[in-house]
């Protein structure tokens, strides 16, 4: 129980990997707080919170502090884009390139720089970005002949920005003892369409999607004692996909 008495803070917990971080993190004796646009139900735990507004996440900070205590780690998870998400990179209108670099990336760093600076005077946090193997390489578009799915542009630009900008994190806060790391998921299987799965699948070593309960064990690792030397790091958890 590496975790035990642990308070942790985790954006998007309300979705497929968030909910299955916080249920782990919990299980390992971890204080999980919530924090989401979509919370089913606000309770002691879970807040409603827009994590793009500046002061829906002061005033979570202000509230988890004065309730539970100093926070000993924050997993930014969390995934706000627009609607019309997922278009051809030929048909993206700019407005909608800036505002999801503005919902996704710029909220990312506002909540890492408001989190590294709560935990600044314990002299001992982690914080952890959710970026993706495509913030690592470019796509393999082959994967999604046949289907409609697409893949986005700004899901690349904005997940690699997230991966450099921990490393910043990493050289700047070291001095405080606080590590900034990252973990990369390959694709997570979400019934998507069965062809976009085969062909996926017949690119991973380990011959299959990820599944939500993949990453959190990583998660975990980085927010425990047992990675106390680790920072600036950049984890895949992808089944091989990156290494190919």
């Amino acid at each position: 129980m590496l975790l035990e008495n642990k308070i942790f803070v985790l954006t998007g917990n309300n979705g497929l990997l968030g909910t299955n971080m916080q249920n782990y993190l919990i299980a390992q004796g971890a204080m999980v707080i919530g924090l989401d646009i979509y919370q089913k139900n606000e309770t002691n735990y879970n807040y409603i919170c827009d994590i793009t507004s500046e002061k829906h996440v002061d005033t979570a900070i202000e509230k988890i502090n004065t309730q539970f205590g100093p926070i000993n780690g924050w997993i930014n998870n969390a995934y706000p884009r627009t609607e019309d998400w997922g278009m051809n990179v030929e048909l993206v209108p700019y407005d909608s390139w800036k505002k999801n670099v503005d919902m996704h990336l710029n909220s990312y760093f506002m909540c890492s720089r408001k989190a590294l600076h709560s935990m600044k005077g314990n002299k001992n946090g982690s914080l952890i970005n959710i970026a993706s193997i495509y913030g690592m390489q470019a796509p393999d578009f082959s994967v999604y002949e046949g289907t409609s799915i697409d893949n986005p542009v700004g899901y690349a630009a904005i997940k690699g920005g997230i991966i450099n900008l921990t490393r910043y994190l990493a050289a700047y806060y070291g001095r405080y003892n606080l590590r900034a790391n990252c973990v990369s998921p390959g694709g997570i299987f979400d019934n998507q369409d069965p062809i976009f799965v085969k062909n996926y699948e017949k690119k991973v070593p380990l011959k299959r999607m990820g599944n939500a309960d993949d990453i959190a064990p990583a998660i975990a690792f980085l927010l425990s004692d047992g990675a106390k030397y680790i920072t600036g790091q950049n984890i895949a958890v992808d089944g091989g996909w990156s290494v190919i």
